[in-house]
Order: structure tokens, then C-alpha cells, then sequence
């Protein structure tokens, strides 16, 4: 179920690759001050198209690091935010032969020559760090990459430093020099506000799926017996969605689906919810219009819609012989096809108030029994497949605990 390019890139950062790439190739030819001029006219149109091409903070950082690393024909390059808590510079993103190595550094509060422009908010270019004495030689010496020279330059975006983009050992004969500066100043002027924009985004996402979060754990704390259940589902489900390929925009909305996917239980009597013997016909009535009652709990948020068809469908079976709908196969979404799936292995791992767990060993010939019948054969392979691996693990039984 793969898309066919790199999971949480966006067909536009893959064009904008594609483009940086014949940039790039085109920087290793020609000189003079005219291909110079060129040469930063077009980095700087590829820089407008970089930073309004997303808002995911990762992928736009990547991107940035990339184009500054391209146009200014350095072996390395990275950005650097600032903790807002301690002042710190973190390497957040990085290219180069020590990439993965820096990325676990963080550099003390005016330290260094990333710290000293993050706290004087001056640009810095330094044709020979050997003979700096304010270059910070941690990371070369965790990395074992040699530091030849340098331009540093603060990212300011709204009158505040947020962080520093900084490129490292010319390619060419020469040092870096006053125009490699210039450029990286327009560069890091363009990408500033772009990523404080993400930032923010990014922020505004983290707090809504927190939201998110506390609505799912109020659901599950109606019963002590299911505590837990909501992101137990979810960490399953994000598990086989994996294991299928999905990418990163459906591993989202199946993240949320799974979180509020009992979400209409609030709507069903405590009586029924918490009943310690088998329900009657009655009562299971009432039980089966929860995924309904939760569709239009959702229904007024617009930013749940993409998530209702999960949350209203999983239940279904693919025999057709599920509730509320009664739809058949891929008439299921996909979404709740697999949440059908994290949904049942976890009732049946988890303690109930009419039963303690079952073994996973009993559950998985359960799941595997049911497979193209109530389950959906494609998910129950991809489900078994991570359960293998260890992607999916259940907790023990809290019963005479």
C-alpha cells in the first residue's frame, strides 16, 4: 500500500529535490562573477518554492538544509534551534558525512561559533575554524569530522533569533567567502519565518492530538476495565498500518480514528457499559449504536470529519454481517478495516469485568479463524506480520493484582 516516494515527504518536496539536484549539478560548472550572480538568483527562486512548499517542520528543514548545502557548494550543512527554555542550540536537522552523529548534540548557551551568533545575532564567516577560538570542537571530535571552514548566520523571523543555519567546508579551491555569506543571509531570511510558521503549526498539532488524547482517556475511564483500551487500539493499529506501507497523512487520521474510536460510548448507559454478564438482546442493541452515536459526536468538528468513516465503520465485517451499515469488504474503510482488527486482538488480550484476558497465542488463532470472514485478510497477514516482529505487545493481566 506503499505510495512510492519516501514516507512523510510531499509530492511537492520530491519535485523540489528533483530541481535541487540539477541545481547543484549546475554549481560544480562554469565561474566567474556572472555564474556567481546566476548561481544566487536561482538558489534564491529555489528557496521561495522551498519554504512555501510545506508546513511540516522536519521536511521543510531537511529541504532548507539541502538547498543552502547545494547552492553554497559545502560538504555539510545544518540548522540549529534554539531550546526557548535554556538557550541552547540543538542540531535539529543535518547533511553531510557526520549527519547522524551531530544530530544527538546540543550546544551550550553561547557557545561556540553557532552559539555566538545566536546570542549577538551576527553573522559569522570563519575561513580557517583552526585558528577561531570561539569554534566549538565537540562536535568534530563525537563526529570525527573535520571542520575547514564555516558561515554561520542567525535565523530571525519576527524580530526573534530562532536558531542558526550554518554550512561547512567549501568544495572548492577557496574558502568560503563574502558572497557565500550574502547568499546564506538571503537564504536564512527567507527560510526564518517559514519554519517559526511550522513551528507554530506544529505546536497547534501537538495540542489538538493531546486534545485528542484526554477526549479518548475520559471515554475509557467509564470503565476501570478498559482503561488504557483507546491507545492500546491505536499503537496496534499505527503497528499494522506500518506494516502495510500506508503513508504518513493515512497513518495520521488512522493515529486519530484509533484514539476516538469508542468515542460514542460516552453516549451508552454505564449500566450496560459495565454489566458483568452477557448482555441481552436489548442491551446490545444499545451497545452497537456506539460507532453511530459517535460519528455525530464528531460531526461538528471539522477538523475530525476525515476520521468518522474509521470511527463509524469499525465494527463492519467484510462478510457483511457487521454493524451499523452492514457494508461488505472494501466497502470498509481501510481505516476501519485495520482498527477492526487492533480493536478485537486488544478486547481479547485485556482483562473485562466478565472475564480475565485471553493468552495472545489463544487471541492470534482467534484473529487468524476469523480472517477474510470478519476480518480482512490483507490487514489480519500485515497484523500477524508485526506481531511477529514485536511492533505489537500486550500487557499482562491486572487480575488478583
Amino acid at each position: 500500500m506503499s505510495t512510492g516516494q519516501p514516507e512523510g515527504v510531499s509530492p511537492h518536496a520530491v519535485e523540489i529535490k528533483a530541481v535541487l539536484g540539477k541545481l547543484a549539478a549546475r554549481y560544480d560548472v562554469g565561474s566567474g562573477e556572472a555564474v556567481e550572480q546566476i548561481r544566487r538568483l536561482e538558489a534564491l527562486t529555489a528557496a521561495s518554492t522551498v519554504v512555501n512548499s510545506t508546513l511540516d517542520l522536519k521536511e521543510l528543514l531537511a529541504l532548507v538544509m539541502e538547498l543552502a548545502a547545494g547552492a553554497l557548494r559545502c560538504e555539510a550543512s545544518s540548522i540549529l534551534l534554539k531550546d526557548p527554555a535554556t538557550g541552547d542550540l540543538l542540531f535539529d536537522v543535518a547533511t553531510g558525512d557526520a549527519a547522524e552523529t551531530v544530530k544527538t548534540l546540543r550546544v551550550p548557551k553561547g557557545q561556540g561559533i553557532a552559539g555566538f551568533v545566536a546570542e549577538s545575532g551576527q553573522s559569522v564567516l570563519v575561513p580557517d575554524c583552526s585558528k577561531d577560538p570561539r569554534f566549538f570542537k565537540g562536535a568534530d571530535e563525537k563526529s570525527s569530522f573535520r571542520t575547514r571552514d564555516i558561515i554561520a548566520v542567525p535565523l530571525v523571523a519576527r524580530a526573534e533569533t530562532i536558531g542558526v543555519v550554518e554550512v561547512l567546508n567549501h568544495k572548492g579551491a577557496t574558502p568560503l567567502g563574502q558572497g557565500d555569506l550574502e547568499l546564506l543571509q538571503a537564504l536564512a531570511h527567507q527560510s526564518a519565518v517559514a519554519i517559526q510558521n511550522a513551528q507554530l503549526f506544529q505546536g497547534m498539532q501537538e495540542a489538538f492530538v493531546e486534545t485528542v488524547q484526554a477526549l479518548a482517556q475520559a471515554v475509557d475511564a467509564k470503565d476501570s476495565y478498559t482503561a488504557g483500551h483507546s491507545g492500546r487500539v491505536t499503537v496496534f493499529g499505527v503497528a499494522i498500518g506500518e506494516e502495510m506501507g500506508l503513508d504518513a497523512e493515512t497513518l495520521r487520521r488512522l493515529r486519530l480514528a484509533g484514539l476516538l474510536h469508542d468515542v460514542g460510548k460516552i453516549g451508552i448507559k454505564d449500566s450496560v457499559l459495565g454489566k458483568p454478564g452477557r448482555l441481552t438482546d436489548e442491551e446490545f442493541e444499545v451497545m452497537k449504536r456506539h460507532p453511530e452515536v459517535g460519528g455525530a459526536i464528531l460531526k461538528p468538528v471539522a477538523r475530525l470529519g476525515e476520521v468518522i468513516p474509521g470511527v463509524v465503520s469499525h465494527h463492519e465485517r467484510v462478510d457483511g454481517r457487521g454493524y451499523p451499515l452492514g457494508l461488505k469488504g472494501e466497502e470498509i474503510p481501510l481505516i476501519a478495516r485495520i482498527l477492526g482488527v487492533a480493536d478485537a486482538f486488544d478486547a481479547m488480550t485485556s482483562d473485562r469485568v466478565y472475564r480475565p484476558r485471553l493468552s495472545d497465542e489463544t487471541a492470534l488463532a482467534e484473529i487468524k479463524k476469523h480472517s477474510d470472514t470478519q476480518f480482512d485478510g490483507g490487514v489480519v497477514r500485515a497484523f500477524l506480520s508485526a506481531y511477529a516482529k514485536g511492533k505489537i505487545v500486550t500487557e499482562p493481566s491486572r487480575v488478583g493484582a
